[in-house]
């Protein structure tokens, strides 16, 4: 029993529960599990490390992903007044750009052509060059 309920507790962690509600689950198992096969110690303490080995990988992904946005935001912005090539379906387009906005976390740029054509929502892995 103490195995399935780890691998239940590991799938529900991943969508959002906290390390309080993961102590709760425990604290629940302890309260309703049968006396006549109660779950030895070392169970107890193996899950108790592995909840807790959760909830500091958790805390590491979620320092990575905000590590990751800002990087990307600091390399947008860093694009600012350079000129670009863009990759624009089968052709490439030339220009500078003129400002970085960020759509759902996701910076986008829009360059000026020396046309004097403004090209907006221009990913930044769509860049492939930088001069």
């Amino acid at each position: 029993m103490a195995t399935e309920a780890v691998s239940s507790v590991n799938s529900s962690a991943a969508y959002g529960l906290d390390f309080q509600s993961l102590l709760k689950i425990i604290l629940t198992q302890l309260t309703y599990q049968d006396p006549l096969k109660p779950v030895d110690n070392f169970q107890f303490v193996s899950q108790l490390a592995q909840f807790s080995q959760l909830q500091q990988s958790q805390t590491l992904n979620d320092q990575i992903t905000s590590l990751l946005s800002a990087q990307a935001a600091n390399q947008a912005v860093s694009l600012l007044g350079r000129t670009v090539d863009v990759l624009n379906g089968v052709s490439t387009q030339s220009g500078v750009v003129q400002s970085v906005a960020f759509s759902s976390g996701q910076p986008m740029a829009t360059i000026k052509t020396a046309e004097g054509v403004i090209v907006s929502n221009i990913s930044i892995a769509d860049i492939t060059q930088v001069r």
